[in-house]
């Protein structure tokens, strides 16, 4: 792993958000589970193949800097009825287009070639969702970029982990804390691929995964591969490319 670019003060670390996305993601593989019945997901927000409006964007396209803070909405999601036997539901969103070398990441004068190596970052952990629940509004679990994170804690949308902006913020005294729930889309601004974001939901066996704490992205899966009933999912395009910017959507 590459050595992590020096980072300033509060906000001013922007531009490095994105590498360290490139480079803390850059893990094993993440766990997954078989084939089981689909859900049918879709959202209000964006559709299935479609760019992610910038509402819904950690950071969004500027003319200075490449980029800025976004408005950071949580996307409304709805999705069908799981089988018998359901008791609660997941959602876990994760971009699975991150560089997994971050050299090149938001750097004048170069682009990350679309062969590269991609990793996946969680941008959303919420678990224990009510079985009564099939649908969450715009804006039900983020409604701006938080400073040192959302709390990680049990709330009537159900039970959030930390996404991984957690392990990036690490470091940076103006903005470490838990990032739980859900934080969008900030991919480099100079890679040559448009990111996929994959919001998943899972219809689980148990009314709670009895998670506590810190619980991370691959913590979530490994307990909810155990529980799955259903899973359907959605997927959105994003990037803050302006030479991709209207390649973002799907065929």
């Amino acid at each position: 792993m590459a050595a992590l670019p020096r980072r300033g003060g509060r906000f001013s670390t922007l531009p490095a958000v994105i590498a360290g996305v490139a480079l803390f993601a850059c893990t094993a593989d993440r766990p997954a589970t078989a084939a089981v019945p689909r859900l049918t997901v879709t959202s209000a927000s964006f559709k299935n193949g479609a760019q992610i409006p910038g509402e819904y964007a950690f950071c969004i396209p500027a003319k200075q800097g490449h980029f800025a803070l976004g408005p950071d909405k949580s996307p409304a999601l709805q999705w069908s009825a799981g089988p018998a036997g359901t008791r609660s539901y997941a959602i876990i969103a994760s971009d699975t287009d991150v560089p997994s070398v971050g050299d090149d990441v938001n750097k004048e004068g170069k682009t990350i070639p679309r062969s590269l190596k991609r990793a996946t970052f969680y941008h959303w952990v919420l678990f224990d969702i009510p079985a009564s629940t099939t649908s969450l509004a715009a804006g039900a679990d983020s409604e701006g970029v938080t400073p040192h994170g959302k709390s990680a804690s049990s709330a009537k949308l159900g039970t959030r982990g930390i996404n991984d902006y957690t392990g990036w913020f690490a470091s940076d005294p103006n903005m470490k804390g838990d990032y739980a729930g859900y934080d969008g889309p900030c991919p480099p601004w100079n890679d040559s691929l448009v990111h996929h974001y994959h919001f998943a939901v899972y219809a689980l066996d148990v009314p709670t995964l009895g998670l506590k704490g810190r619980v991370n992205g691959e913590e979530a899966m490994a307990a909810i591969a155990k529980h799955t009933l259903a899973k359907g999912e959605i997927v959105g395009t994003y990037t803050l490319n302006p030479a991709l910017g209207k390649k973002a959507s799907s065929p």
